[in-house]
């Protein structure tokens, strides 16, 4: 196996719904702008409150990306 590079990008994902699909949010949307999404950290959970209810969930990630070289 060869050392690897990475490169890290950071995303807030929401969700009316729970923490995790807000994850899977940011994690679905990372796929779609860079190349060879392959983990994901959570840095930071928060979320807003509306009428004294959780109204969304906020998800901060760091998702990292391998860098591959092309020859």
């Amino acid at each position: 196996m060869s050392n690897a590079v990475y490169k890290k990008i950071q995303l807030v994902g929401t969700s009316t719904q729970s923490f995790s699909d807000a994850v899977a949010q940011a994690v679905k949307k990372a796929a779609t702008m860079e190349k060879n999404p392959s983990w994901f950290e959570v840095v930071e959970l928060r979320g807003s409150i509306a009428d004294g209810k959780v109204a969304q969930y906020q998800v901060t990630v760091n998702i990292g990306c391998r860098i591959i070289d092309e020859k």
